[in-house]
């Protein structure tokens, strides 16, 4: 899964990228895209762990993007942004220190998103139009009426505003507009960067809204504070007054924001998390993991990894018949741990 940082020049986006992944962006790529990790914490693997004795443990991550900052004249910005069209959401940095105004920075960027977005619909429109006068079978004729008919609704809509993902599409319309990767319509996510010395993160909610979560976070200050012991980081911070974000609520808070989950294989030789779409089924489950065990698919037994670790063991999980057989159909759940057979 892909995560695209998006955010106008000086907004803090490349520190976060940094405290997010403990990649160091390189100066000399400051025009083009870097890319890294970031692990998703399980804070149930630790009890696991003790259980098990693996000997590999791996945790699933996801692939976060830095991007060029954005102009605020917004020369440009629909070309910055269509490099994050293979992104799966959008990560908005947006500052609240310097004199910024957030609410002013928040419009603009859903400006430029509709302006990448109905660029992309305009130049698709006029090769439909060129390709429908074309001669070719009354089957084509009929396909590229209907693209056209779809494409100019999304025209319509972007021209006054309205972003993609508020679109009621049939699942045909949502089909043919996939492949263009429309920003608009991807999901996203508000990190509201604080001023270093800011007291009241609480204030910063506001901004938040329905379909955009967020989190206000003094990004420059929580880098700074990943270098210190834990207990240097809580006598700074109790000295100083102020308030900290814990790093993996925010990946974490990211991961759900994108519409993904992870769940859990475990064994002697490997514990390990795995991701999927929320709401996925045990056989997209199974899929993430190899396609030959999706294909052989005979059923998934599923074990709850917070009885595994209140009664410490298989054996005693097994005794309890809470070890559940369950068919491909089966919707994936927080905590679930999966053994698969196969054919």
């Amino acid at each position: 899964m892909k995560i695209g940082l998006v955010g106008y020049n000086g907004s803090g986006k490349s520190i976060l990228f940094q405290w997010l992944t403990g990649q160091i962006p390189d100066p000399a790529m400051a025009h083009s895209l870097q890319s890294a990790t970031a692990l998703i914490p399980e804070p149930r693997f630790q009890a696991l762990i003790d259980i098990y004795a693996p000997k590999k443990i791996t945790y699933a991550g996801i692939e976060i993007v830095d991007t060029p900052g954005l102009s605020r004249d917004q020369h440009g910005n629909a070309t910055r942004l269509g490099q994050l069209r293979e992104a799966d959401a959008l990560i908005w940095v947006v500052p609240v220190f310097d004199g910024s105004d957030p609410t002013k920075e928040i419009n603009a960027f859903n400006d430029d998103v509709i302006i990448a977005d109905l660029e992309i619909i305009l130049n698709r429109i006029e090769k439909v139009q060129d390709q429908n006068k074309r001669p070719v079978p009354k089957s084509e004729h009929e396909r590229l009426d209907f693209e056209y008919e779809t494409l100019t609704l999304l025209q319509e809509g972007l021209e006054n505003g309205k972003p993609v993902k508020e679109y009621r599409l049939t699942q045909e319309q949502q089909r043919l507009i996939r492949g263009f990767r429309l920003l608009s319509g991807k999901p996203r996510m508000l990190i509201i960067n604080t001023a270093d010395d800011e007291i009241d993160l609480e204030q910063y909610k506001k901004y938040a809204q329905t379909d955009t979560p967020s989190i206000a976070v003094s990004v420059r200050l929580e880098l700074e504070l990943e270098v210190m012991s834990e207990q240097d980081k809580a006598n700074f911070l109790e000295e100083m007054q102020l308030p900290s974000t814990d790093k993996n609520f925010v990946i974490k808070t990211i991961l759900d924001a994108s519409g993904q989950m992870t769940f859990m294989t475990a064994g002697e030789k490997e514990l390990r998390t795995w991701l999927i779409p929320k709401n996925g089924t045990a056989l997209e489950a199974a899929t993430a993991i190899h396609t030959d065990m999706a294909k052989g698919f005979i059923r998934a037994e599923v074990t709850k990894a917070d009885d595994l670790i209140r009664l410490g063991s298989e054996r005693a999980v097994k005794a309890e018949n809470l070890v559940r057989r369950e068919p491909k159909d089966y919707i994936v759940k927080d905590g679930d741990i999966f053994l698969f057979h196969f054919s």
